[in-house]
């Protein structure tokens, strides 16, 4: 009966705490009580709460701490403990996810799962070890009197002696073999005996410590910087003096040097404020090896943090960040959120980079996170990029809310590459060949000339797989193979196992696989295979340069955590004559051998419905070109396109980005684009398609009729099919949103989000300042 009146325990306080669930609640929390066992708590604490009727056991983070509430204390709960591992994030992490949570419609919880990395959440790598130390002096212990064994002298003498060399502790296990013990029992009895003194810690091993791979790194000095270098390192160090936060957009040509702006700028805001910190995102894993080499080449502290990375690595560095053992943390999108104390710059390479962007929840865009942490801490923020977002680019130039500096010279006076555009349509005509040909003659000329120079190639096809289009030849049939599951078509992949024959086609959105159809099913006739991907060059490449060795780099062949490293090394050494890939080649890699760049299809992505298609054309092109003559040697770069007359496609061939950005942003400002305004997508989903379209239109009533409240500034457009209107089952509707400003499309996001008309769930995906529009 006794467990009927257990006594409650006593409040000493309220916390608002935030369960790591996709609860919807406020970005305050859920109210609970703090017993009196728990006083110590404090903001930022990870413990654990009771959620629901069923009081389920649920992790959270204390947000805020107060000293009474309003709330009817007869039906709150109190927080059952603190998290065992003593998990912790800094206030200012705590100040993001309220702001994370408002600004991009995403439950508070959801954006402490992602701060948190899952390896740390779990424990994983972690293990509890008792360490020993010498006792304090005891005057009820005489030690001279005390019988002990000669294992036990010898294991006290050792102590000792580890004591003076000023190693106070030691696990047990250690001491034991250092002794010639076989077992921790003489140990033990030391430990009974009072002359030890034992504590059990948490240690987090990795199998592979991160560091291991650069412990031998011979370090290097400042490399003399050229005018246009020394010029923005003065301007930002000047800011960097006079306190206070600032962004800076770093426009430097491919190969400018702007690594070595960030180096020395990282440097300088070290010897003025010696305990600050650093965090350096990266867009791709493939760019972290040469990355961090650079960093733990010039610093010492150096930790990094990116989805290569085993579970217990990941946690390893995450402790190392939050013990404070780290001062720069180099990574990809999640690094923004290292729990580092004071933080004093802010570094974002290829700050243009689609990656950055999450497409789940919350779906922050890491630049942007990046801008915000460095105005909350009144840190440096510094974005660089050959190609500037052109919403970088006009906070830079129309705003003025940026710094622009510029770096318009490659480093020790080497030269752009010089770009030729090949008119595929003309290359049709006049080509006499059989069969099917992605390389064009010119290209296929520059590639056998570069290998007799003994230099190298990289080739960029932006699609994966051998051929994006399964059809019947016969025109009267029309038969085309789709994705039962989605409203788009299937890429046939060729088997690359050894030995094996044949291939498969595979659905990219939902990944359905299913083996090549031989015939058409409608009219029996065999299928014939449509379109291009990096399977289909690699097959050309083998067929038609077999003295040639090369290597494919896209997402069907970096699958282990290895395959970027060794592939990227192999190349780096002269061991490969041609890189082919897709994106991930066109980023940040620095390969002075390189001396032809070809582009198979430079109009790949231009076509796509979306009005960002010309900028990341742009891009892509000017990005990759950029792998071309970074030596003293000169480079070449072949662009293939059927679009010869495009203007993005013309502009990038001349290297002009300033005009390109001009171009572009008169006409986003004529039609009332992004970044002239501010865009929000709202995508509704269901399996019954009715059901998806009747939300969808319900949530544009509930939009007009708020939106009339604000006096229509927002435009609203919507219900209509997203452009791939079924992926996975799913039938997906959606309502864009524009706005004049920031602050009058969260102004009505807010009011719905009030009265829980607009809910990031499963079945309705909101998505602030989107970057894909499919």
């Amino acid at each position: 009966m006794s467990d009927l009146f257990v006594t409650p325990p006593v409040i000493v306080a309220y916390a608002q705490v935030a369960p790591e669930q996709g609860v919807d609640v406020t970005a305050s929390g859920l109210t609970y009580g703090i017993p009196e066992s728990l006083k110590d708590l404090k903001v930022g604490d990870r413990v654990r709460v009771p959620l629901g009727r069923g009081n389920r056991a649920v992790s959270g983070f204390v947000v805020q701490i107060d000293p009474t509430t309003t709330l009817p204390k007869s039906k709150l709960k109190s927080i059952t403990q603190k998290d065992p591992a003593g998990i912790h994030l800094p206030a200012d992490l705590i100040e993001m996810a309220r702001w994370l949570s408002s600004y991009y419609c995403c439950p508070i919880g959801m954006v402490f799962s992602t701060m948190l990395p899952a390896a740390v959440k779990h424990g994983i790598g972690a293990s509890v070890q008792t360490f020993v130390t010498l006792a304090p002096t005891n005057p009820e212990i005489d030690r001279k009197t005390v019988k002990l064994s000669k294992l036990q002298k010898t294991a006290l003498a050792q102590l000792e002696k580890l004591t003076e060399q000023g190693d106070a502790q030691i696990q047990i296990k250690e001491l034991a073999k250092l002794a010639g013990a076989k077992s921790i029992s003489p140990i033990k009895q030391l430990i009974a005996k009072g002359l030890l003194k034992s504590n059990t810690q948490t240690i987090i091993r990795a199998h592979k410590p991160v560091e291991d791979a650069h412990a031998n790194q011979p370090k290097t000095t400042n490399l003399t910087l050229n005018e246009s270098q020394q010029k923005a390192v003065d301007k930002l160090a000047a800011k960097v003096d006079d306190g206070g936060f600032g962004v800076h957009l770093l426009h430097g040509v491919t190969g400018s040097g702007k690594t070595e702006v960030y180096l020395q700028m990282i440097e300088h805001v070290f010897n003025r404020q010696p305990n600050s910190s650093a965090i350096v995102l990266v867009p791709e894993i493939a760019l972290t090896p040469q990355t961090v080499s650079r960093f733990t080449a010039r610093f010492d502290s150096v930790a990094v943090m990116h989805s290569a990375l085993t579970s217990a690595q990941r946690h390893e560095q995450w402790r190392r960040i939050a013990a404070g053992e780290a001062q720069i943390v180099i990574g990809a999108r999640s690094a923004i959120f290292a729990p580092l104390p004071q933080v004093g710059i802010i570094i974002v390479d290829e700050e243009h980079d689609s990656s950055y962007k999450q497409d789940q929840l919350p779906r922050y865009h890491a630049r942007d996170v990046a801008v915000k942490r460095g105005h909350q801490l009144g840190a440096q923020v510094i974005l660089g990029s050959a190609t500037p977002s052109l919403e970088s680019y006009h906070n830079a130039t129309v705003r003025k809310t940026y710094d622009l500096l510029k770096l318009p010279d490659r480093v020790m006076g080497f030269k752009l590459p010089h770009v030729q555009l090949v008119d595929m349509v003309e290359e049709r005509k006049h080509n006499q060949r059989k069969g099917v040909h992605l390389l064009s003659r010119k290209l296929e000329e520059q590639i056998n000339y570069v290998k007799q120079q003994n230099g190298q190639t990289m080739l960029l096809l932006n699609r994966r797989g051998y051929a994006n289009y399964v059809a019947c030849p016969d025109q009267n049939c029309g038969w085309m193979q789709n994705c039962e599951h989605c409203d788009a078509t299937m890429v046939y992949h060729k088997q690359t196992t050894p030995g094996a024959s044949g291939g498969y086609i595979r659905c990219h959105h939902c990944l359905t696989e299913q083996l090549l159809p031989p015939l058409c099913p409608q009219c029996r006739m065999k299928v014939t295979l449509f379109g291009l991907g990096t399977q289909r060059v690699e097959e050309e490449l083998e067929r038609k340069f077999p003295h040639l060795t090369f290597a494919r780099m896209d997402g069907d062949t970096m699958r282990q955590r290895e395959d970027y490293k060794r592939i990227l090394s192999d190349f780096a050494e002269g061991k490969l004559d041609l890189l082919l890939g897709t994106q991930m080649i066109a980023k940040g890699l620095d390969f002075p051998n390189v001396r032809l760049v070809g582009v198979i299809s430079g109009d790949t992505s231009l076509h796509m419905p979306d009005f960002r298609a010309a900028e990341r054309t742009f891009q892509l092109i000017a990005q990759v070109a950029g792998r071309a003559g970074r030596s003293s040697k000169p480079g070449i770069v072949i662009v293939q396109t059927f679009s010869i007359n495009d203007p993005t496609i013309n502009l990038a061939a001349k290297h002009d980005f300033v005009t390109f950005a001009q171009r572009e942003l008169e006409m986003r400002q004529q039609v009332g684009l992004p970044p002239y305004t501010r865009m929000a997508r709202v995508v509704v989903r269901d399996i019954d398609h009715e059901k998806s379209f009747l939300l969808c239109k319900k949530l544009s009533q509930d939009l007009t009729r708020f939106n009339q409240q604000l006096g229509n500034l927002v435009r609203l457009r919507g219900p209509m099919p997203c452009p791939i209107a079924r992926i996975a089952d799913f039938h997906r509707h959606q309502i864009e949103m524009v706005a004049p400003d920031a602050g009058t499309l969260q102004k009505l996001m807010t009011m719905l989000r009030n009265e829980r008309l607009l809910i990031s769930d499963a079945r309705m995906a909101v998505d602030v300042d989107p970057t894909a529009l499919l």
